[in-house]
């Protein structure tokens, strides 16, 4: 199954996150952010990888797939 424009903008913000700290979030303005990403912060949300609906601070869980997706970016850009 390819990925859809969904997945790509949730898999964008995942590799937003700095994941060598726990203090550190994203917040997504929904002043300025195009729907597509607002809608995915909210999926994101949704799928319980953050704590807040426009960003926040990763889960344990979303730890763990920002680390895969990051990862993965690296390998697809080399």
């Amino acid at each position: 199954m390819p990925y859809n424009s969904q997945i790509t903008e949730e898999l964008n913000i995942l590799v937003r996150y700095n994941l060598t700290t726990t203090q550190e979030g994203l917040k997504i303005h929904t002043s300025t952010a195009e729907a597509g990403v607002i809608e995915a912060a909210q999926r994101l949300f949704d799928k319980g990888l953050t704590s807040q609906m426009d960003g926040g601070y990763l889960t344990e869980l979303g730890r763990q797939a920002a680390q895969h997706a990051q990862d993965l970016f690296l390998i697809m850009k080399s």
